[in-house]
């Protein structure tokens, strides 16, 4: 066989596990925190399968993301806002201090919450002092926009959540909070407004705030901002900021404080909803939505499942929900029918970090550093308790069959010797 032909022969075949192998977002290329297929560690700590960890000289509480054979992840150092990258020998290629950083409310958290975002040619990351910067890979800053000064100060109650995403027409932020509540997408090359979109919807004290992350689909061919806070989830054209549809009927009693800070998970035209602090999920059709559509395309609502603070992972037809107290609920994504359910070890701490599906199991993050590691191939099943010293509220990173972990004040990267 010609050297050719075999190198093109090769190349197809190992194509579908090259694909999705970057990590541009907190949730990962397809924004569900599924892992391409692979063997990952499931036993690790600061002594076991440890490839390599850095000190990361500050603190915060953001998932790292990782293109090619860069990673970047924000942070907190000496009171300023901060953007670094490493290789994946846990090498530093560069660290950018931006400024003064804002400090946090909850003791959980931090003014470097938004994960950065990439697409191998850009880096943007956001801080809760209102900073949204653009850097090239090598650290070259492009622009930078302080988003409360440009369009009206931060009043959400508690600390920014929310990240950074990409689109065709460039970085996408949502701010939602009490009145000035907007979408805004800026020009990745130039940091200029391309458009700006209100989003202000009539609710009780505090459930008009959200810490949520929009989704960014393809639907039909057209390109869409999938948002959830406000009671309401929203699509929005990604190029022009047009309001295609929007669906309520999330708050009937107009509870107080049903603030949201799970996203919602899109898979195959369907948005799995977080809400209720916890005590419901939801599925809407969105593969056909347009205009108002809450009457028309809520698929099934959950009560007793749900989850706060970590976002579902919806893979192979079935929906995962981590709550709070480590509850954990497979349901079919069809229908909302329980599968399963199991409880991970109880602690004063939270599950505040979104879990990861990855070989077939689901890395479940403990506030104080406990990872778990559960197989759901059939049924809910304990596997391991790993203990990583240190205080975690990130979404564990697969990077080639190993794990990227991140603590408040270190890096980890897990993965047989």
């Amino acid at each position: 066989m010609p050297r050719f032909i075999a190198y093109v022969c090769f190349f197809l075949v190992a194509l579908p596990s090259m694909v999705g192998a970057d990590w541009p977002e907190w949730r990962g290329p397809a924004a569900n925190m599924v892992a391409p297929s692979g063997d990952y560690p499931v036993e690790f700590s600061p002594t076991k399968n440890l490839l390599w960890k850095v000190d990361l000289g500050g603190e915060g509480c953001s998932t790292p993301v990782m293109w090619g054979e860069n990673i970047y992840l924000t942070l907190i150092a000496e009171g300023q806002d901060v953007l670094v990258s490493y290789d994946l020998q846990g090498g530093e290629r560069w660290r950018r201090t931006l400024g003064p950083a804002q400090e946090a409310k909850h003791r959980s958290a931090s003014g470097g919450n938004p994960s950065a975002v990439t697409d191998g040619k850009s880096v943007v990351a956001y801080f809760k002092s209102g900073l949204l910067a653009c850097f090239d890979t090598d650290g070259n800053e492009q622009w930078r926009v302080n988003l409360p000064e440009k369009y009206g100060e931060n009043t959400l109650w508690w600390d920014l959540g929310t990240s950074p995403v990409l689109t065709s027409a460039g970085v996408c932020v949502a701010v939602m909070q009490s009145e000035n509540s907007y979408l805004v997408t800026l020009d990745l090359k130039s940091g200029m407004e391309v458009w700006k979109q209100p989003r202000n919807y009539p609710c009780a004290e505090e459930s008009d705030q959200a810490y949520t992350t929009p989704s960014v689909v393809d639907i039909a061919g057209r390109e869409i901002l999938v948002t959830w806070g406000a009671d309401h989830l929203t699509g929005h054209d990604a190029k022009t900021g047009e309001l295609v549809w929007e669906c309520g009927g999330f708050n009937p009693k107009s509870n107080r404080a049903w603030r949201v800070i799970a996203s919602a998970t899109v898979v195959d035209g369907m948005a799995f909803v977080p809400y209720g602090r916890g005590d419901f999920v939801a599925c809407v059709r969105v593969s056909d939505a347009v205009g108002d559509c809450t009457a028309t395309h809520r698929v099934w609502e959950k009560r007793g499942v749900g989850a706060d603070i970590a976002t579902p992972v919806v893979a192979n037809g079935k929906v995962y929900v981590l709550g709070d107290k480590g509850k954990v609920t497979c349901l079919e994504a069809e229908s909302g029918e329980e599968v399963w359910t199991g409880q991970l070890p109880r602690s004063k701490t939270k599950y505040y970090s979104s879990p990861l599906l990855a070989g077939g199991n689901l890395y479940c993050l403990r506030e104080d550093g406990m990872l778990f590691v559960v197989s759901v191939a059939h049924s809910f099943q304990l596997l391991a308790e790993n203990d990583l010293q240190g205080e975690s509220v990130a979404t564990p990173v697969p990077i080639a069959n190993t794990l990227l972990v991140r603590t408040r004040k270190q890096l980890f990267r897990f993965g047989s010797q």
